[in-house]
């Protein structure tokens, strides 16, 4: 049987195609201003790289933040209950999941069956996700893929008091004002997000192993600051990225 998942974020879209429950290819994407267009697009992709009719495909679940764009998917999933479905298949000892996307950030707590037990999740504002690092790395004139490696590089982080994108943003300028330290900012903003998302992971009482999912898990700092919060080692997985679109695809099987 061939399915595929495709997960429709705010910033990037990703498709995975799983035939008689393996997974064969997956692919990345960027989402832009016309969510429907950029599933098309990569669904076209995954299957031309495939050698895939439309007619070949007998499944097909979207989900995640424009999941309601795929016109042509057979079902949409909540990405809390994908993401699961996907980081479960990757390593079926799993027990928890953090996953930070573009706009929202989510803890989510499984059984032994990879089934969602109880879920945190703060969608109310872009605080602390893949947006807000993008807003930050603007402020501090960085490339966001040096983030990670440059919070590392920090002795004494700096204090952020405040998540919200404004606020947050007026603090870095301010810090930048008196001197302080590129890496001390970016390693108390990741202090401060990890300390955020400890806060969710108490509410769902997450138990290891934990996998984190999300483009943010590309971010070492910010894996080693939520690490410090949560005393714990966290996994991630190659396929970061692209997890919730493998649970969509498996989902759709």
């Amino acid at each position: 049987m061939i399915t595929v998942g495709i997960d429709v974020g705010s910033i990037t879209t990703k498709a995975a195609v799983v035939i008689d429950g393996e997974l064969k290819l997956s692919k990345i994407g960027s989402t832009g201003y016309d969510a429907k267009k950029s599933a098309e697009m990569i669904f076209s992709q995954v299957l031309g790289h495939l050698k895939l009719k439309r007619n070949d495909v007998q499944g097909i679940v979207s989900t995640g933040y424009g999941r309601n764009s795929v016109s042509f998917a057979d079902k949409a999933i909540t990405e809390i209950t994908c993401h699961a479905a996907g980081a479960f298949f990757i390593d079926p000892e799993i027990r928890s999941v953090i996953d930070i996307g573009g706009q929202d950030s989510k803890v989510i707590l499984l059984n032994d069956k990879g089934r969602v037990l109880d879920f945190a999740m703060n969608d109310k504002c872009a605080a602390g996700t893949g947006r807000f690092l993008e807003v930050m790395a603007r402020a501090l004139e960085v490339e966001l893929e040096h983030f990670g490696a440059m919070s590392l590089e920090s002795k004494t982080p700096s204090q952020i008091s405040s998540l919200c994108t404004v606020f947050a943003e007026s603090e870095v300028i301010s810090l930048i004002a008196r001197g302080e330290k590129r890496e001390n900012i970016v390693a108390g903003i990741h202090d401060a997000i990890g300390a955020r998302v400890a806060s969710m992971a108490k509410r769902v009482k997450i138990v290891s192993p934990v996998m984190m999912t999300g483009g943010v898990a590309k971010n070492t700092g910010l894996v080693k600051a939520l690490e410090k919060r949560l005393e714990q080692k966290i996994m991630i997985a190659e396929s970061a990225q692209v997890v919730g679109a493998i649970g969509a695809a498996l989902l759709a099987q």
